[in-house]
């Protein structure tokens, strides 16, 4: 196996699938980068089981062949070079590993790609559909905040995909928050539901091009997303997402309009005073008027703001957890927010003023009864 190819191009490549490397795995393969080179193409494979990313690299090759190289040694020596051709060279005997730079002579010992896991490709047999990078992209950072970590909860630890034809939802919960993300005119023939997990959403997350058509297929096991060069496959959690629509109340009378950046800078300052292990505030809603308290009567802490708003409704007094709040404001694009209520003790709905066309976001808090 023999090729050449620049220091900047190589890292770059590396570095997009260097998120399924794996640190002292059960399968010490899991550590590396598999190297397959065919003719000046070079496909560059990582895996953690969990997740397996793949991406092609063009270089000048003159050898064929397929090695399995150790991914920090590898990415520690390409990040201290300068931009230069590097040659490299593998004896597919010993596994042995030359990389040549204009200074320098480096050696290391690669591993048998035979023992590399498998990389699966979506099948003729698999559903599909089309999404923009930047709505997929939006649509995992703002949901995976409220995916639990609750190890007891397989089927919260996750992102829900409900495929509905021309429409579909990414939903999160956590028991506490719950997020549901409807994006429509979706480019669909199925209709189905998938539960990715957090960590390989938010790894998926990471690597996305803007603004790039990603083509996705899905069946009961495994979820794939392509787009450019670039291949990702995810495992799914095999369990069954709750039927979250019961809970979302619809008699919402009481509506509070306020601006974010304003309510995001009090809760900030509120919960410093907060009990540490409920961060509760109550809200106590009047007509155009809005106050805030918190307090930790276990160290006599206490804060009170008042904020300006727009109320339509009836007095309310709501206990909050402060800290979910900041989570779900924050992640939120639009200048004003709106908080619907239907009494004290039901959930709180939390809606962006201002959303995309053919986008629709709505956040639920549970309320502190």
């Amino acid at each position: 196996m023999k090729f050449t190819v620049s220091t900047t191009s190589l890292l770059k490549q590396l570095q997009l699938t260097s998120g399924a490397l794996t640190s002292n795995p059960v399968m010490p393969i899991l550590e590396d980068f598999l190297l397959d080179l065919k003719s000046n193409s070079l496909s560059i494979s990582t895996s953690n089981l969990e997740v397996t990313m793949n991406t092609l690299a063009e270089v000048n090759g003159t050898l064929n062949g397929k090695i399995a190289v150790p991914g920090k040694t590898l990415l520690e020596i390409l990040k201290s070079l300068p931009e230069q051709p590097l040659s490299f060279e593998v004896n597919p005997e010993t596994k042995g590993v030359e990389i040549v730079s204009t200074t320098g002579k480096y050696k290391l010992v690669g591993e048998s790609p035979n023992d590399f896991p498998e990389i699966e490709k979506p099948t003729d047999d698999d559903d599909s559909l089309k999404m923009n990078s930047d709505q997929l992209k939006n649509a995992i950072d703002k949901t995976a905040f409220a995916a639990s970590n609750d190890e007891m909860r397989q089927n919260m630890r996750g992102i829900n995909l409900s495929i509905d034809f021309n429409q579909i939802t990414f939903a999160t919960t956590d028991a506490q928050k719950l997020v549901r993300y409807n994006f429509y005119n979706v480019n669909s023939n199925v209709a189905t539901n998938l539960l990715l997990t957090k960590k390989s959403a938010l790894l998926l997350s990471t690597i996305l091009p803007k603004n790039k058509e990603v083509s996705i297929y899905f069946n009961k096991g495994k979820a794939f997303f392509e787009f450019e060069n670039f291949h990702f496959a995810a495992r799914l959690i095999d369990a069954k997402f709750p039927d979250y629509n019961s809970i979302i109340p619809t008699n919402n009378s009481n509506i509070l309009t306020i601006g974010k950046e304003e309510i995001v800078s009090a809760l900030k300052r509120l919960i410093i005073f907060a009990n540490k292990s409920t961060s509760q505030i109550v809200m106590s809603l009047n007509e155009a008027s809005l106050t805030m308290n918190a307090q930790d009567i276990n160290f006599n802490n206490e804060a009170t703001e008042q904020l300006s708003c727009t109320y339509i409704g009836e007095s309310l007094n709501v206990a909050l957890s402060a800290k979910n709040l900041l989570e779900m404001i924050s992640v939120i694009d639009s200048d004003t927010v709106q908080f619907q209520f239907s009494t004290e003790n039901k959930p709180v709905l939390i809606i962006p003023n201002e959303q995309e066309s053919g986008e629709d976001l709505l956040m639920l808090i549970v309320t502190n009864s």
